[in-house]
Protein backbone atom coordinates (compact mmCIF):
# COMPACT_ATOMS: atom_id res chain seq x y z
CA UNK A 1 0.00 0.00 0.00
CA UNK A 2 1.40 3.62 -0.67
CA UNK A 3 2.41 5.42 2.48
CA UNK A 4 0.64 8.59 3.07
CA UNK A 5 1.06 11.45 4.57
CA UNK A 6 -1.18 12.96 6.97
CA UNK A 7 -3.05 15.40 4.97
CA UNK A 8 -3.70 12.39 2.66
CA UNK A 9 -4.88 10.62 5.49
CA UNK A 10 -6.98 13.13 6.38
CA UNK A 11 -8.56 13.86 2.99
CA UNK A 12 -9.04 9.79 2.71
CA UNK A 13 -10.89 9.45 5.62
CA UNK A 14 -13.25 12.83 5.84
CA UNK A 15 -13.96 11.57 2.35
CA UNK A 16 -14.67 7.85 3.88
CA UNK A 17 -17.13 9.83 6.36
CA UNK A 18 -18.37 11.84 3.93
CA UNK A 19 -19.25 9.25 1.30
CA UNK A 20 -20.66 6.73 4.62
CA UNK A 21 -23.04 9.27 5.63
CA UNK A 22 -23.82 11.78 3.27
CA UNK A 23 -23.73 9.43 0.02
CA UNK A 24 -24.70 5.82 0.97
CA UNK A 25 -25.82 3.66 -2.19
CA UNK A 26 -29.42 5.00 -1.21
CA UNK A 27 -28.66 8.21 -2.46
CA UNK A 28 -27.79 6.68 -5.72
CA UNK A 29 -30.94 4.62 -5.88
CA UNK A 30 -32.52 8.42 -5.48
CA UNK A 31 -30.93 9.95 -8.31
CA UNK A 32 -31.43 6.89 -10.27
CA UNK A 33 -34.93 7.14 -9.52
CA UNK A 34 -35.19 10.52 -10.47
CA UNK A 35 -34.40 9.58 -14.00
CA UNK A 36 -33.13 13.45 -14.26
CA UNK A 37 -30.20 13.21 -17.47
CA UNK A 38 -27.91 14.79 -15.51
CA UNK A 39 -27.92 11.93 -12.74
CA UNK A 40 -26.32 13.29 -10.12
CA UNK A 41 -26.73 15.74 -6.62
CA UNK A 42 -26.34 18.88 -7.33
CA UNK A 43 -25.94 19.67 -3.48
CA UNK A 44 -24.06 16.98 -2.91
CA UNK A 45 -21.35 17.88 -5.79
CA UNK A 46 -21.83 21.23 -3.92
CA UNK A 47 -20.40 19.99 -0.74
CA UNK A 48 -17.70 18.39 -2.49
CA UNK A 49 -16.62 21.84 -3.62
CA UNK A 50 -16.72 23.36 -0.57
CA UNK A 51 -14.67 20.37 1.01
CA UNK A 52 -12.06 21.41 -1.70
CA UNK A 53 -12.56 18.23 -3.66
CA UNK A 54 -12.62 19.74 -6.96
CA UNK A 55 -9.06 21.08 -6.74
CA UNK A 56 -7.19 18.99 -5.44
CA UNK A 57 -5.04 18.48 -8.36
CA UNK A 58 -5.29 22.20 -9.27
CA UNK A 59 -2.00 24.48 -8.10
CA UNK A 60 -2.28 26.91 -5.62
CA UNK A 61 -2.16 30.16 -7.91
CA UNK A 62 -5.55 28.63 -8.79
CA UNK A 63 -6.97 28.37 -5.71
CA UNK A 64 -6.57 24.68 -5.69
CA UNK A 65 -4.97 22.62 -2.91
CA UNK A 66 -2.14 20.75 -5.52
CA UNK A 67 -2.30 17.53 -3.47
CA UNK A 68 -1.80 15.21 -6.68
CA UNK A 69 -3.76 12.51 -8.08
CA UNK A 70 -2.76 9.52 -5.70
CA UNK A 71 -4.64 12.04 -3.06
CA UNK A 72 -7.39 12.22 -5.83
CA UNK A 73 -7.63 8.71 -6.19
CA UNK A 74 -8.33 8.56 -2.17
CA UNK A 75 -11.42 10.75 -2.43
CA UNK A 76 -12.77 8.73 -6.02
CA UNK A 77 -11.81 5.23 -4.26
CA UNK A 78 -14.23 6.20 -1.13
CA UNK A 79 -16.81 7.72 -3.47
CA UNK A 80 -16.85 4.22 -5.74
CA UNK A 81 -17.56 2.37 -2.84
CA UNK A 82 -20.94 4.03 -2.71
CA UNK A 83 -21.31 4.51 -6.05
CA UNK A 84 -21.70 8.24 -5.00
CA UNK A 85 -22.75 9.68 -8.58
CA UNK A 86 -20.56 13.07 -9.42
CA UNK A 87 -18.64 14.86 -12.17
CA UNK A 88 -16.19 14.96 -9.95
CA UNK A 89 -13.62 12.65 -12.06
CA UNK A 90 -14.83 13.97 -15.13
CA UNK A 91 -14.32 17.29 -14.56
CA UNK A 92 -10.58 16.82 -12.77
CA UNK A 93 -9.75 14.92 -16.21
CA UNK A 94 -10.30 18.18 -17.73
CA UNK A 95 -8.75 20.70 -15.29
CA UNK A 96 -5.93 18.59 -15.79
CA UNK A 97 -6.23 18.81 -19.41
CA UNK A 98 -6.02 22.68 -19.27
CA UNK A 99 -3.08 22.45 -16.59
CA UNK A 100 -1.35 20.72 -19.07
CA UNK A 101 -2.34 22.25 -22.20
CA UNK A 102 -3.36 25.82 -21.37
CA UNK A 103 -2.15 29.02 -21.87
CA UNK A 104 -2.13 31.38 -19.16
CA UNK A 105 -5.29 33.13 -19.99
CA UNK A 106 -6.93 29.92 -20.14
CA UNK A 107 -5.94 28.13 -16.82
CA UNK A 108 -6.74 31.64 -14.77
CA UNK A 109 -10.61 31.48 -16.78
CA UNK A 110 -11.36 27.94 -16.48
CA UNK A 111 -9.24 26.24 -13.48
CA UNK A 112 -10.91 28.99 -10.93
CA UNK A 113 -14.20 28.38 -11.96
CA UNK A 114 -13.99 24.74 -12.07
CA UNK A 115 -12.70 24.33 -8.50
CA UNK A 116 -15.51 26.68 -7.15
CA UNK A 117 -18.04 24.29 -8.82
CA UNK A 118 -18.88 26.93 -10.92
CA UNK A 119 -18.20 24.99 -14.13
CA UNK A 120 -18.43 21.19 -14.70
CA UNK A 121 -16.04 20.19 -17.29
CA UNK A 122 -15.77 16.77 -19.23
CA UNK A 123 -13.54 15.22 -21.83
CA UNK A 124 -14.98 13.73 -24.83
CA UNK A 125 -12.61 11.75 -26.70
CA UNK A 126 -14.34 8.71 -28.48
CA UNK A 127 -16.01 8.72 -31.31
CA UNK A 128 -17.45 5.33 -32.11
CA UNK A 129 -18.28 2.25 -29.20
CA UNK A 130 -14.88 1.29 -28.68
CA UNK A 131 -11.95 3.48 -27.27
CA UNK A 132 -9.78 4.35 -30.56
CA UNK A 133 -7.93 7.68 -29.78
CA UNK A 134 -5.77 6.44 -33.13
CA UNK A 135 -9.18 7.24 -34.96
CA UNK A 136 -9.90 10.57 -34.61
CA UNK A 137 -12.07 12.63 -37.04
CA UNK A 138 -13.15 15.40 -35.97
CA UNK A 139 -11.75 18.37 -36.87
CA UNK A 140 -11.49 22.38 -36.32
CA UNK A 141 -11.50 24.61 -39.09
CA UNK A 142 -11.02 28.61 -38.80
CA UNK A 143 -11.84 27.98 -34.71
CA UNK A 144 -14.61 26.23 -35.36
CA UNK A 145 -15.07 22.35 -34.63
CA UNK A 146 -17.28 19.38 -36.43
CA UNK A 147 -17.61 15.91 -35.30
CA UNK A 148 -19.48 13.55 -33.27
CA UNK A 149 -18.52 12.02 -29.94
CA UNK A 150 -19.75 9.36 -28.49
CA UNK A 151 -20.94 7.92 -25.06
CA UNK A 152 -19.56 11.06 -23.28
CA UNK A 153 -19.82 10.67 -19.24
CA UNK A 154 -21.57 13.51 -17.65
CA UNK A 155 -21.95 14.96 -20.90
CA UNK A 156 -25.71 16.26 -19.25
CA UNK A 157 -24.61 18.55 -16.67
CA UNK A 158 -21.08 20.13 -18.58
CA UNK A 159 -20.55 23.15 -19.04
CA UNK A 160 -17.41 22.74 -21.05
CA UNK A 161 -15.69 20.09 -23.24
CA UNK A 162 -12.42 19.32 -23.76
CA UNK A 163 -12.59 17.86 -27.18
CA UNK A 164 -9.80 15.60 -28.99
CA UNK A 165 -9.61 16.87 -32.99
CA UNK A 166 -7.27 15.48 -35.54
CA UNK A 167 -4.80 18.05 -34.39
CA UNK A 168 -5.24 18.31 -30.73
CA UNK A 169 -7.43 18.83 -27.61
CA UNK A 170 -10.19 21.71 -27.86
CA UNK A 171 -11.87 23.41 -25.29
CA UNK A 172 -15.59 23.67 -26.03
CA UNK A 173 -18.04 25.15 -24.60
CA UNK A 174 -21.58 24.09 -24.13
CA UNK A 175 -24.06 25.99 -26.16
CA UNK A 176 -24.98 27.28 -30.20
CA UNK A 177 -23.20 24.32 -31.83
CA UNK A 178 -23.49 21.64 -29.21
CA UNK A 179 -26.20 19.38 -29.43
CA UNK A 180 -26.52 16.35 -27.06
CA UNK A 181 -28.25 12.74 -27.57
CA UNK A 182 -28.95 10.45 -24.34
CA UNK A 183 -27.86 7.51 -24.05
CA UNK A 184 -28.90 4.88 -21.22
CA UNK A 185 -26.18 2.52 -20.27
CA UNK A 186 -26.71 -0.38 -17.60
CA UNK A 187 -25.53 2.08 -14.86
CA UNK A 188 -27.82 4.80 -15.01
CA UNK A 189 -25.79 7.46 -15.10
CA UNK A 190 -25.08 10.28 -17.58
CA UNK A 191 -23.82 9.14 -20.83
CA UNK A 192 -24.33 11.22 -24.20
CA UNK A 193 -23.32 11.17 -27.75
CA UNK A 194 -22.08 14.55 -28.47
CA UNK A 195 -22.44 16.51 -32.02
CA UNK A 196 -20.22 19.78 -32.47
CA UNK A 197 -21.39 21.34 -35.81
CA UNK A 198 -18.84 24.44 -36.08
CA UNK A 199 -18.97 25.00 -32.20
CA UNK A 200 -16.29 27.97 -31.29
CA UNK A 201 -13.14 26.30 -30.26
CA UNK A 202 -9.95 26.99 -28.39
CA UNK A 203 -6.84 24.99 -28.34
CA UNK A 204 -5.36 23.90 -25.93
CA UNK A 205 -1.70 24.45 -27.28
CA UNK A 206 1.15 23.89 -25.11
CA UNK A 207 1.34 20.31 -24.01
CA UNK A 208 2.79 19.02 -27.44
CA UNK A 209 2.22 16.04 -29.50
CA UNK A 210 1.59 13.61 -26.42
CA UNK A 211 -0.91 15.78 -24.88
CA UNK A 212 -4.01 13.50 -25.71
CA UNK A 213 -1.84 10.52 -24.23
CA UNK A 214 -1.15 12.22 -21.30
CA UNK A 215 -4.93 13.24 -19.94
CA UNK A 216 -5.63 9.33 -20.92
CA UNK A 217 -3.05 8.00 -18.39
CA UNK A 218 -4.66 10.06 -15.36
CA UNK A 219 -8.40 8.98 -17.01
CA UNK A 220 -7.13 5.27 -16.82
CA UNK A 221 -5.68 5.88 -13.33
CA UNK A 222 -8.73 8.03 -12.13
CA UNK A 223 -11.45 5.44 -13.27
CA UNK A 224 -9.14 2.69 -11.93
CA UNK A 225 -9.34 3.99 -8.68
CA UNK A 226 -13.22 4.24 -8.80
CA UNK A 227 -13.10 0.48 -9.77
CA UNK A 228 -10.37 -0.53 -6.76
CA UNK A 229 -13.39 1.45 -4.12
CA UNK A 230 -16.06 -1.07 -5.83
CA UNK A 231 -14.28 -4.46 -5.92
CA UNK A 232 -13.35 -3.49 -2.19
CA UNK A 233 -17.10 -2.41 -1.02
CA UNK A 234 -18.53 -5.69 -3.12
CA UNK A 235 -15.65 -8.10 -1.63
CA UNK A 236 -16.25 -6.75 2.10
CA UNK A 237 -20.12 -7.49 1.22
CA UNK A 238 -20.07 -10.56 -0.39
CA UNK A 239 -17.81 -11.88 3.26
CA UNK A 240 -20.21 -10.13 5.30
CA UNK A 241 -22.50 -11.91 3.69
CA UNK A 242 -21.00 -15.44 3.78
CA UNK A 243 -20.55 -15.46 7.36
CA UNK A 244 -24.14 -14.92 8.14
CA UNK A 245 -25.97 -17.29 5.46
CA UNK A 246 -27.41 -20.34 6.67
CA UNK A 247 -27.38 -23.40 4.05
CA UNK A 248 -28.05 -27.15 5.16
CA UNK A 249 -27.44 -26.14 8.44
CA UNK A 250 -23.80 -24.73 8.18
CA UNK A 251 -22.62 -20.71 7.39
CA UNK A 252 -21.59 -20.68 4.35
CA UNK A 253 -18.21 -19.82 5.44
CA UNK A 254 -17.39 -22.64 7.14
CA UNK A 255 -17.72 -24.24 3.25
CA UNK A 256 -13.92 -24.91 2.36
CA UNK A 257 -14.58 -24.40 -1.35
CA UNK A 258 -16.09 -20.83 -0.76
CA UNK A 259 -12.90 -19.83 1.38
CA UNK A 260 -10.68 -20.89 -1.58
CA UNK A 261 -12.82 -18.62 -4.05
CA UNK A 262 -12.76 -15.57 -1.19
CA UNK A 263 -8.85 -16.34 -0.56
CA UNK A 264 -8.00 -16.19 -4.51
CA UNK A 265 -10.12 -13.16 -4.26
CA UNK A 266 -8.49 -11.29 -1.48
CA UNK A 267 -4.74 -11.82 -3.30
CA UNK A 268 -6.08 -9.91 -6.27
CA UNK A 269 -7.71 -7.19 -4.75
CA UNK A 270 -4.46 -6.34 -3.18
CA UNK A 271 -2.87 -6.82 -6.22
CA UNK A 272 -5.29 -4.89 -7.72
CA UNK A 273 -4.70 -1.76 -5.23
CA UNK A 274 -0.65 -2.42 -5.86
CA UNK A 275 -1.18 -1.02 -9.17
CA UNK A 276 -3.85 1.41 -9.04
CA UNK A 277 -1.55 3.45 -6.43
CA UNK A 278 1.63 2.63 -8.13
CA UNK A 279 0.03 4.14 -11.22
CA UNK A 280 -1.78 7.17 -9.23
CA UNK A 281 1.96 7.89 -7.73
CA UNK A 282 3.81 7.39 -11.21
CA UNK A 283 1.50 10.38 -12.49
CA UNK A 284 2.57 12.32 -9.31
CA UNK A 285 5.92 11.70 -10.27
CA UNK A 286 6.42 11.74 -14.04
CA UNK A 287 8.10 8.12 -13.85
CA UNK A 288 6.33 5.99 -16.63
CA UNK A 289 2.84 7.02 -16.41
CA UNK A 290 1.96 6.19 -19.53
CA UNK A 291 3.00 2.10 -18.31
CA UNK A 292 1.91 2.31 -15.18
CA UNK A 293 -1.29 3.72 -15.76
CA UNK A 294 -1.97 1.07 -18.55
CA UNK A 295 -1.26 -1.43 -15.74
CA UNK A 296 -3.45 0.07 -12.98
CA UNK A 297 -6.73 0.27 -15.61
CA UNK A 298 -6.12 -3.54 -17.04
CA UNK A 299 -5.81 -4.51 -13.38
CA UNK A 300 -8.91 -3.06 -12.47
CA UNK A 301 -10.62 -4.22 -15.58
CA UNK A 302 -9.67 -7.40 -14.44
CA UNK A 303 -10.06 -7.87 -10.81
CA UNK A 304 -13.27 -5.95 -10.89
CA UNK A 305 -14.97 -7.98 -13.39
CA UNK A 306 -14.27 -11.70 -11.16
CA UNK A 307 -14.87 -9.71 -8.02
CA UNK A 308 -18.44 -8.53 -9.11
CA UNK A 309 -18.97 -11.53 -10.86
CA UNK A 310 -18.41 -13.80 -7.83
CA UNK A 311 -20.34 -11.08 -5.52
CA UNK A 312 -23.27 -11.83 -7.46
CA UNK A 313 -22.86 -15.64 -7.89
CA UNK A 314 -21.71 -16.42 -4.07
CA UNK A 315 -25.10 -14.12 -2.77
CA UNK A 316 -27.27 -16.45 -5.21
CA UNK A 317 -30.12 -15.86 -7.09
CA UNK A 318 -30.54 -12.84 -4.46
CA UNK A 319 -28.00 -10.84 -6.04
CA UNK A 320 -29.24 -10.40 -9.36
CA UNK A 321 -32.58 -8.59 -7.67
CA UNK A 322 -32.45 -4.96 -7.22
CA UNK A 323 -33.25 -4.89 -3.37
CA UNK A 324 -29.31 -5.84 -3.43
CA UNK A 325 -26.65 -3.67 -4.31
CA UNK A 326 -24.38 -5.93 -5.33
CA UNK A 327 -26.31 -6.08 -8.68
CA UNK A 328 -25.72 -2.62 -8.93
CA UNK A 329 -21.42 -2.56 -8.33
CA UNK A 330 -21.83 -5.11 -11.19
CA UNK A 331 -23.53 -3.10 -13.27
CA UNK A 332 -21.60 0.14 -13.34
CA UNK A 333 -18.68 -2.33 -13.09
CA UNK A 334 -19.27 -3.52 -16.54
CA UNK A 335 -19.45 0.30 -18.10
CA UNK A 336 -16.35 1.51 -16.95
CA UNK A 337 -14.45 -2.16 -17.79
CA UNK A 338 -14.26 -0.69 -21.38
CA UNK A 339 -13.77 2.79 -20.52
CA UNK A 340 -10.92 4.43 -21.94
CA UNK A 341 -9.44 0.78 -22.92
CA UNK A 342 -10.35 -2.61 -22.70
CA UNK A 343 -7.80 -5.41 -21.33
CA UNK A 344 -7.05 -6.13 -24.94
CA UNK A 345 -6.86 -2.77 -25.88
CA UNK A 346 -4.29 -1.84 -23.12
CA UNK A 347 -1.80 -5.09 -23.36
CA UNK A 348 -1.86 -3.99 -27.09
CA UNK A 349 -0.78 -0.32 -26.38
CA UNK A 350 1.33 -1.62 -23.17
CA UNK A 351 3.59 -4.30 -26.16
CA UNK A 352 3.55 -0.78 -28.37
CA UNK A 353 5.41 1.12 -25.68
CA UNK A 354 7.70 -1.77 -25.16
CA UNK A 355 8.63 -1.71 -28.75
CA UNK A 356 7.39 -4.85 -29.68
Amino acid sequence: MAVLNEEQEMLRDMAREWATNESPVTAFRKVRASGEPEAFDRDAYSAMTEMGWTGIIVPEEHRGSDFGFLSAGLVVEELGKTLTASPLIATTLAASAIMLGGNDDQKAKWLPRIVSGETIATLAVDEGPHHEPEGIEACVSDGKLSGTKAFVAEAHGADLFVVAAKDGLYLVEKGDGVSLTTRRLTDQRSHADVAFDNAAAEKLAHGGDDLLGDVLNRARVLTAAEMLGMAQIVFDTTLAYLKQRVQFNQVLSTFQALQHRMADLFADLAQMRSAVEAGLQAVDSGADAARAAIVAKAEANRVLHAISNEGIQLHGGMGMTDEYDVGLYLKRARVLEPAWGTTGYLKNRFATLGGY
